[in-house]
Formats: C-alpha cells, structure tokens, sequence
C-alpha cells in the first residue's frame, strides 16, 4: 500500500478564523493593514515545514461586520512582501475570474512567481457573492453557470500567456548584445492571440516565463490550518 502524503497551507488571517479570536489578548488584528503578522505567520509556517501560505480574499464587503477587519489587505500584495523575506514556503492567493481580467492576472501572478523563485500558486474562485458586482460597474452579478464557462476560458487565457514566452526567450548576452530572442516570444498570429467566447486576447505576455511555467494550482488533498 503507497502512502499518502498530507500537504499542509496555513491561512494568514490575523484576526484568527474563529469569529471572537481577535478579542484575545495580545491579537494582532489591529495591525491587520501591516506586513508585521503576516510575515511573523508566514515565517512560523515556513519553521514548521508548512507546504504553503495561503489567503483568501473576497472583493466587497461581507455583509457581517465581523468580517470587515479580517483580513483587510489585497493578497498578491502582500504575498509579493513576503517573496523576498521567506526561503522555500509557496505563496497562495484566492484570484477571482470573474472580478480579474487574465492579462491582468496572468502578469501578477507571473511577477510574484519571479520574485519567489517559483513558489507562487493560485486559488482560482468565480466569486459567489453578488454584493461585488457593484463595485465593477452595472453590469449585474454572472449566474453561476456562466461564471463557470468564463472561468474555464480565462484559465485557458492564463496558460497561453504565460506559455507565449518560450524558457529560453531571455537570452541577456551582453557580449552578443543579445537582450530576448523574439523568435522565442510567440507574435500575435501564435495561439497567445486567443479570440473567445468571453475574451479577446491577443499577447504575447509582457512578463517573461514564469519560473514554474505555470504558478501552481495547489491540490485538493491539501488541507489549510489556521494558527
């Protein structure tokens, strides 16, 4: 019988999950909107041998003001602090498809794969909440079975882009004065240029590879804790 392997993520939320944590002496939740607790969790997790940190992240406000200081910060931000002032722990934020347009997220979610040497990943949400819609315009709220098909596309979207900038594209032969190889970042007749049910996309991607291809996807088995 194969063993099976526990994958553990701690979520940094520092006013704690349960709904009264941030009444306890000595929370951190007043210094939510500092890199202070993230950072201090993020480096407990890492000690500990943590596979991943994670965070979640709606784009509105909840409507139970309890929530409204759980975690106060935009998650990529904050994960990109925490890049250079960690060693090996994967940075993972709740994206959502809906609320994202893929260019967009395609190139943060890039960046910060640079700027950990490859440990960025991705929790890829359609947003449930119809309160968020407001804060994007007119348009009303998806139902969910479109939000769905947007999502499958817009991942698709994610992959072409990072794909349009082949490994070896960044060649920085200064000997050669040879900063990329063109040949090697995909023009806009490759399948970078992706024309779609939702989308009209035509890269490449500003950003080169990232250093994992693609910023992981964490698995279902993992199981996120909370300290």
């Amino acid at each position: 019988m194969s063993a099976r392997q526990l994958h553990l993520m701690l979520l940094l939320r520092p006013g704690g999950y349960h709904r009264a944590a941030w009444r306890a002496p000595g929370s951190p939740v007043d210094r939510a909107t500092t890199l202070e607790p993230y950072l201090k969790l993020a480096r407990a997790a890492e000690d500990t041998r943590f596979d991943a940190v994670f965070m979640a992240d709606a784009v509105s406000l909840y409507a139970d003001p309890w929530d409204h200081l759980d975690q106060p910060l935009e998650p990529l931000t904050v994960l990109s602090a925490l890049a250079p002032l960690t060693r090996a722990i994967g940075l993972v934020a709740t994206v959502s498809t809906t609320y994202y347009e893929p260019c967009n997220l395609a190139r943060l979610l890039a960046s910060l794969d640079h700027l950990s040497g490859g440990r960025a990943g991705r929790n890829v949400v359609t947003t449930a909440g119809p309160r968020s819609a407001g804060n994007f315009g007119a348009a009303p709220h998806l139902d969910h079975a479109v939000r769905y098909r947007r999502a499958a596309e817009f991942v698709a979207v994610l992959r072409t882009l990072w794909d349009s900038w082949d490994d070896d594209a960044a060649v920085v032969d200064r000997a050669a004065g040879e900063l990329t190889r063109a040949s090697r970042i995909h023009p806009a007749d490759h399948p970078a240029d992706h024309h779609g049910a939702f989308f009209d996309v035509t890269g490449p991607l500003n950003v080169p590879r990232p250093p994992q291809g693609h910023p992981a996807r964490p698995r279902r088995a993992a199981r996120a804790a909370s300290l």
